[in-house]
């Protein structure tokens, strides 16, 4: 394997939003041997920096569910794959119609900045953030989105997911990253699994030189696509079972880095 894909949240990052040491030494020490690292994530680019500044090496990172591949070293968006305005409009006009109680928010410019209806609930850690903001849902509609997130209260996620997902399909993809009932929505082809197969070729690589993780519904395609997909050992049920490998110990407890050392022995 001459290229490493893996998710953040619930898959190198544990619960206090921290990566081990030995997690960061196991990739440090792939990078220098040349392996390709790549961190792919359903986070927006304002969300990285944390990671960056614990790993100590400039991975390319696919941002917002693969609509945007951002370079740390330059600080671009080297990739853009948005949701067009026309597009975003047509999503959200069917999502109102057939969803009670509904709202929107978009995240912009691979991240960088997210604009939300009023009636969308923000994270305490955004709530004053500067790149964070209510607007009027015509002023969310007025540009293309890196991602559309969608809420309707609290909702099973799976459920909700393919509720979304059949709304808009043929659209638009929905997934989801988490168990509190927001939908990911991405322009139609845009995936995990879409931007990284645009990294590899960029270093002449195929899925077969790829091997990926991740734990959620919005890691499928990706693991589906690459040539060895593992699971975390506390992945969603249906990421388990689609995987060519589940990892012995969770997110908390070296998963990633443990089964790196084992494909990485020599």
């Amino acid at each position: 394997m001459k290229l490493v894909a893996t998710d953040l949240d619930g898959t190198l990052v544990r619960t206090d939003r921290t990566v081990s040491p030995r997690t960061v030494a196991v990739l440090r020490r792939l990078s220098r041997a040349g392996v390709v690292i790549v961190l792919v994530t359903g986070r927006p680019i304002r969300w990285i920096s944390p990671v960056y500044d614990q790993l100590g090496i400039s991975a390319l990172t696919i941002c917002v569910n693969g609509a945007a591949t951002y370079d740390p070293g330059t600080d671009t968006i080297v990739h853009s794959a948005p949701l067009e305005a026309d597009v975003l409009a047509e999503a959200c006009a069917r999502l109102r119609a057939t969803v009670p109680g509904v709202v929107f928010a978009v995240e912009r410019d691979g991240g960088r900045q997210m604009r939300h209806e009023p009636g969308f609930p923000v994270g305490p850690w955004e709530a004053n953030h500067g790149s964070v903001g209510p607007a009027p849902l015509d002023e969310l509609l007025s540009r293309p989105a890196a991602k559309l997130l969608v809420r309707a209260g609290v909702q099973p996620a799976d459920e909700f997911t393919a509720r979304v997902g059949a709304c808009l399909h043929g659209l638009a993809e929905a997934t989801n990253s988490s168990p509190n009932g927001m939908v990911e929505v991405s322009a139609a082809g845009v995936t995990k699994a879409s931007a990284l197969a645009r990294v590899a070729r960029t270093h002449s690589l195929e899925a077969a030189d790829v091997i990926a993780f991740g734990d959620m519904p919005n890691d499928l395609p990706m693991l589906a696509w690459a040539g060895r997909g593992v699971a975390m050992a506390n992945a969603h049920p249906a990421v388990r079972a689609a995987a060519h490998d589940v990892t012995e110990t969770t997110n908390e407890d070296d998963g990633v880095a443990a089964y790196l050392e084992r494909v990485y022995a020599h």
